[in-house]
């Protein structure tokens, strides 16, 4: 499955991501700040991604989340890993 693919990629790298039921996989950001910056830099970098923090989320923590769609390749999900992985350290 590919989502689970990513939130193992995304997890190896050492980001904070919630295990997927389905094809959202969910990136814990460290502030709302930072999640606002850091989904800028993936947009940026030619990757969608959702931003959410609060007040819409219920637990307070802020996250990116990103869609694994099906038909993602090996390449794509490594290129995804590598932005993601790369915002999460600025």
């Amino acid at each position: 499955e590919v989502a689970a693919e990513l939130h193992r990629r995304l997890t190896a790298e050492g980001l904070s991501a919630v295990r997927p039921d389905a094809a959202v996989v969910s990136v814990r950001a460290p502030s709302p700040e930072r999640a606002v910056r850091w989904a800028a830099d993936c947009r940026a970098a030619g990757l969608a991604v959702g931003c959410f923090r609060p007040p819409s989320v219920p637990d307070g923590i802020s996250r990116l989340r990103l869609t694994a769609r099906a038909d993602l390749t090996d390449a794509q999900i490594a290129g995804a890993v590598r932005v993601i992985s790369r915002g999460a350290h600025r």
